[in-house]
């Protein structure tokens, strides 16, 4: 990232998620332990029938129509909330997935084509940049709005993800033995395997003068970003936490922060084995001496795995935690694993005096990202 000339906020934000789509009652809900995931039909038998499908978007749907249809409401929603329904003219929009649906459309000639008819759609007159970074794509896309920003590119980006449910990836994590039979349980002793879910999220991203000189007020301050790669291994993650690390103090230097500013920490939580691991060990070490530890949650318990869309969610989580104070519980959390040293929210929402929050993803092919958020300085409303 380069350095930071012009301060971004978060001025509106939309989410898609099996607990429904409003804002401040999804929040609630996860406020109250609820989970979206349940047990959904498959032809052919699978490690396990979890699933956190989303409640309003038709299953008979075709798949390439499903990924449409999520992406052009969330992004119309973040727009509105953002007061630009009818002022795109110079928003860069910066979409990612995983996969959406082409892993079950073998004919796909383009892996872009979607967000560009997604954003056109939507009311966007600017062309799309396109983000697929597996699990962090959601999450890299922001980091990507958040340096167009800086380097003067634009003064208004529309970032984030979204992922639909699919027979192949279904059946593709199922043989990659990634799939929890009895629940999603993120750094619990009996975690045992993911849930896959499908959703969207979306932020825009606003230059302080932008939104000063329309009124606008921010969620948040968006106020660093930092990614790394370990490339070892296309699905497992680098089990000395090193690329994690790194991820989270380029993230930290580029917001110009230090680790005991942190107060709380939107974890990627998967709930496989490796990834908890990791991630447990990782922010342990890296928050050791901070006198007041982050506090770690997560939400993949209440929305599954959205895979591409789960980073833009995560940020959208964070931000709601800075606001309000107080972060979920880690749905399925009873028994945290013994490496843990930093505190977790489980079994009920927490209160937290947090300034500064980061939001971590962790994706196939060793994309780690991490986001640095800070409260904003004002009340939005």
């Amino acid at each position: 990232m380069v350095s930071r000339p012009v301060e971004v906020w978060i001025t509106g934000m939309a989410w898609s998620t099996a607990l429904g789509d409003d804002l401040a009652g999804v929040w609630q809900s996860l406020l109250a332990g609820r989970s979206g995931i349940r047990s959904v039909d498959f032809p052919i038998a699978l490690r396990s029938p979890l699933a956190s499908p989303l409640p309003d978007l038709d299953p008979a749907l075709p798949l390439a129509e499903r990924q449409h249809r999520l992406t052009v409401t969330t992004l119309r929603r973040a727009l509105q909330d953002a007061g630009l329904a009818g002022d795109t003219a110079e928003v860069v929009p910066v979409l990612a997935t995983s996969y959406g649906h082409h892993l079950d459309v073998p004919e796909t000639e383009s892996l872009s084509r979607w967000a560009v008819e997604a954003a056109r759609e939507a009311g966007c007159q600017r062309a799309p940049i396109t983000v697929s970074t597996a699990c962090s794509a959601g999450a890299d896309a922001l980091l990507l709005g958040l340096s167009l920003l800086r380097r003067g590119f634009t003064d208004t980006c529309l970032c984030g993800g979204a992922d639909i449910l699919t027979p192949a990836k279904r059946l593709g994590h199922s043989q990659l033995g990634t799939l929890a039979a009895d629940g999603l349980r993120a750094f619990d002793r009996a975690h045992s395997g993911t849930v896959l879910g499908e959703g969207a999220g979306f932020l825009v991203l606003e230059t302080q003068a932008a939104a000063l000189a329309r009124g606008a007020r921010p969620y948040g301050i968006f106020a660093g970003a930092g990614s790394a790669n370990d490339a070892v291994s296309a699905v497992a993650p680098d089990l000395s936490g090193g690329c994690l690390a790194l991820a989270v103090q380029r993230a930290l230097c580029d917001a110009g922060l230090a680790a005991h500013e942190v107060g709380c920490i939107s974890t990627h939580g998967t709930g496989t084995r490796l990834n908890d691991e990791v991630e447990a060990r990782t922010y342990s070490e890296l928050f050791a001496s901070s006198p007041r530890p982050p506090l770690l949650f997560g939400t993949k318990g209440a929305f599954g795995h959205t895979l591409g869309a789960t980073g833009a969610l995560e940020a959208i989580s964070i931000l709601l935690a800075l606001d309000n104070q107080q972060v979920p519980p880690i749905v399925g959390l009873e028994n945290p694993l013994a490496g843990i040293t930093l505190p977790l929210a489980m079994r009920t929402a927490l209160a937290c005096r947090a300034e500064v929050g980061l939001s971590v993803t962790l994706g196939f092919g060793g994309f780690d990202t991490c986001l640095v958020f800070q409260r904003a300085r004002e009340a939005r409303r």
